[in-house]
């Protein structure tokens, strides 16, 4: 993928096919060494590892670079025996391939890498920045189960998503995608996309980075029976019955047998045309902003596939205004051809 961002995207890569690596160690783990965060959703050391790994890499190479990351070292700092494990995991994993190891950097002494997690933080992203955002494991609960979880990495520039990279550890090459249909064989699947230079999928490995195939434009239907959602039954901050009212009104199916816990997977499915074209997420509350790294790197790949995404009110997401979406209320993904219309049966079943 010949583009002005070449060495990022290779450093990206590799950073999270290590990470990924990271991740796979603790699969099956009967203690994964899980906490429970100030919002009640659990962290394990994978999560602090892999952010500690992710963030080595990029900020040995990029030193002037934000860093947005979702875990901080508070809880590592207080309790010696999870900082001990979570040392072991980030320092003792590498890619097999010397070359491509060659080109990450990891963490020295345990005070770095308490340092490193909460360089991501600290982090904002602001209509000047140049930011790296990342999210460990994104969907945590799902892979305390074994079921699809990703490792997500962008690159964000002026408030414009430039990079994204997920490692999905237990995506399958193809087919339909749900939470139990695992990659018991590899290593999952790497999507990778840059702005303006479509999106590509590659296997996952544990050494240097395995050859990649271009993704396929999403289908623009003009049928809206032919819009199938994405969602997830177990959320508790967007309103189900909403979504149900918009599914009816533009005759899809619902619910969609579709339904994923992460956010980033949810891009995925879409990218990968899993058994899914649309996600919509209306919030049950009007105070309710998403973090950016659940949305950033998935949107640009959803994105340079065809997929239009907005707020519940058709504005473009903005990826300038901190460590959240601020000032995006809800969000509408959907194929350019019909995102419009799916925008308007979301108006309509809010009562608007």
């Amino acid at each position: 993928m010949a583009s002005p961002y070449a060495q990022e995207l290779q450093l990206a890569s590799l950073a999270v096919q290590r990470a990924a690596l990271i991740t796979r160690k603790l699969l099956s783990a009967v203690d994964k060494g899980a906490l429970d965060k100030s919002d009640a959703s659990p962290v394990t050391i994978a999560d602090f590892a892999a952010q500690a790994s992710i963030i080595a890499a990029i900020h040995h190479v990029f030193p002037n670079d934000e860093i947005v990351g979702e875990e901080d070292a508070t809880a590592l700092r207080k309790n010696p025996v999870l900082l001990e494990r979570t040392w072991e995991l980030a320092n003792e994993t590498h890619l097999d391939d010397e070359a491509s190891e060659a080109l990450l950097h990891t963490p020295q002494t345990r005070e770095e890498l308490l340092d490193l997690i909460d360089l991501g933080a600290k982090g904002n992203c602001t209509p000047t920045s140049r930011t790296w955002t990342l999210d460990p494991v994104d969907g945590t609960a799902s892979f305390i189960r074994g079921e699809q979880y990703a490792v997500c990495l962008s690159l964000v520039e002026n408030g414009h998503q430039k990079i994204g990279v997920l490692g999905c550890p237990n995506l399958r090459a193809s087919g339909f995608v749900a939470e139990t249909l695992v990659d018991r064989d590899g290593h999952g699947q790497l999507l990778a996309a840059v702005a303006g230079h479509g999106a590509t999928i590659q296997p996952m490995g544990p050494g240097a980075l395995l050859s990649s195939r271009p993704l396929e434009k999403i289908p623009q239907i003009t049928d809206t029976s032919a819009v199938h959602f994405i969602d997830t039954q177990a959320a508790t901050t967007q309103n189900l019955e909403v979504h149900g009212r918009v599914a009816a009104s533009l005759g899809a199916p619902w619910p969609n047998p579709v339904d994923l816990w992460s956010a980033q997977m949810r891009y995925v499915a879409i990218a990968v045309q899993g058994g899914c074209n649309a996600f919509i997420k209306v919030p049950l509350s009007k105070k309710y902003r998403s973090k950016i790294w659940d949305h950033a790197g998935g949107m640009l790949i959803a994105q340079e596939l065809g997929c239009v995404i907005s707020d519940l009110e058709g504005r473009a997401v903005d990826c300038s205004q901190g460590r959240t979406l601020a000032g995006c209320y809800g969000m509408v993904v959907a194929p350019a051809s019909v995102h419009q219309r799916v925008l308007e049966a979301v108006r309509v079943a809010r009562g608007l």
